[in-house]
């Protein structure tokens, strides 16, 4: 069966993308993509590539998937756009099941397109909820593209642009690896930099402390794992300061963390629940899709107050049955636990990885989201972005497209996601695809003697059990 872009003149289409397309902040792939399926991407010239990043960390149950095909051209076919006061039948089942999936206090729903514009949604509900401005984010954070959620992001995109929202205050982002806040055995002492980090917060604010809003797995700020209780600590600051506490679950839910919201995973934080989560990226396996949820009580004070956000495609029908479809996939086939798992065999895979390279300073992450941080000197932890680079390159040729950040606020990390439908014969491809390119590639820093490496599969695998 021919697909759309099997016969095209991939000069002239580069051509005409140089003549035309307008750039946004990244450097386009080399190569003309033309297309994809499963776990694979393939570019003009016939290169398949795995693609361990999802897409844009979206593709959560891999590309063109047969049941989520069959609700698109369904609905592309019979229920596709709608005025926004209207509602339809996938819209009602994908709030059903999303807010019964999650903890109770999250009971009230509406969809949007994008991460941006759901948390854009959240940050307007919460200072409406409140009656304040202020809003606090994560030093390393991405929020997305919009005013509020711009303001509320210090990863990137700051600069250059005139004033950012009036009351953007930030707090440390928590990062284990590079922290400078220690205890005496030199482990992570990350309570007392969440402490200092309001005590600053109280001086610079005007009394108007409406929210703070957080990703569990800051992924954009090189994959920090927020660390065991500090969403508990976080939380009883907030409510110390009358704030409240928005979840930026883009792309940390519905398993790609191991757990279905990923804010849950630790028993040290049992019994929080946010006031507000924002989802997207994973919840419409690569079509546009976002959610907001919130508890009863805040939604009931946006009904009676007449609470704002009217868009064009609000509660759409058709990206509202893909993500029922998906949210439906991820349940029945129990994929949360499927990640968690497949994410032990991944983390034990590229700590292995790090015992043999030394330029690999930190593995981190959780479930089928790893990052892997590389450096040009463990002691110092100095960034290595030529390697880094070097490396990606020769992944590529190998076969493998795993995304590495080259912003100097990524500091150098590889972002590992491929979609949790992944086999375990495709994770370890992928993890010996890595091997051989650290192995190949100069300024890797290998810890052993070449004569001693001769490492097997099967010797890798042993280590992933």
């Amino acid at each position: 069966m021919s697909r759309p872009y099997d016969n095209i003149d991939a000069n002239k289409l580069q051509r005409d993308a140089d003549d035309c397309l307008l750039t946004y902040g990244t450097e386009f792939h080399p190569e003309i993509i033309t297309a994809s399926d499963g776990i694979y991407v393939e570019t003009a010239s016939g290169h398949r590539m795995m693609d361990f990043t999802s897409g844009q960390m979206s593709i959560l149950i891999g590309h063109g998937h047969r049941e989520v095909v069959g609700v698109i051209s369904n609905h592309a076919k019979h229920l596709d756009h709608l005025f926004s006061g209207m509602i339809s039948p996938p819209v009602i089942s994908l709030a059903k099941r999303l807010t019964s999936a999650a903890p109770a206090g999250l009971d009230k729903a509406f969809f949007l397109s994008t991460g941006g514009e759901s948390n854009e949604a959240a940050i307007r509900l919460a200072k409406f909820f409140t009656g304040k401005f202020e809003i606090v984010g994560l030093a390393a954070s991405w929020h997305g593209m919009t005013g509020a959620a711009l303001s509320a992001q210090y990863h990137s995109g700051r600069s250059g642009y005139g004033p950012n929202m009036v009351g953007s205050l930030a707090l440390p982002a928590p990062n284990a690896y590079r922290s400078i806040f220690r205890h005496a055995d030199g482990s992570y002492d990350w309570e007392t930099e969440l402490n200092y980090g309001f005590d600053l917060l109280d001086k610079q604010s005007c009394g108007s402390l409406a929210a703070i809003i957080l990703e569990p797995i800051l992924s954009s700020g090189g994959m920090l794992e927020l660390p065991p209780g500090y969403l508990k600590a976080i939380k009883k600051h907030c409510d110390a300061r009358g704030m409240l506490m928005i979840v930026d679950e883009a792309q940390t839910a519905l398993g790609r963390a191991g757990d279905m919201f990923a804010f849950t995973h630790h028993p040290e934080d049992e019994g929080v629940v946010p006031d507000i989560v924002t989802l997207s990226k994973t919840l419409g396996n690569g079509i546009p899709l976002s959610a907001v949820l919130t508890s009863n009580r805040i939604a009931q004070h946006a009904k009676e107050n007449g609470f704002l956000f009217y868009t064009t495609h609000i509660n759409d029908p058709l990206p509202a049955a893909v993500g029922d479809k998906v949210l439906e996939i991820v349940i029945r086939d129990d994929l949360c636990a499927r990640s968690a798992r497949l994410g032990v065999r991944l983390q034990a895979g590229l700590k292995l990885l790090q015992s043999r390279y030394g330029c690999i300073g930190d593995v981190r992450g959780r479930g089928l989201m790893a990052g892997v941080e590389i450096v040009s000197d463990r002691r110092t932890k100095a960034g290595a972005p030529e390697v880094g680079k070097a490396v990606s390159d020769k992944m590529v040729q190998m076969d493998l497209w795993a995304q590495l950040a080259t912003m100097a606020s990524f500091g150098g990390v590889f972002r590992i996601a491929p979609p949790i439908t992944v086999t375990e014969e495709q994770l370890d491809l992928a993890l010996q695809i890595m091997e051989d390119a650290l192995r190949t590639t100069p300024g890797t820093m290998p810890l052993y003697k070449t004569e001693q490496h001769a490492i097997d599969s099967d010797a890798m695998n042993m280590a992933r059990l």
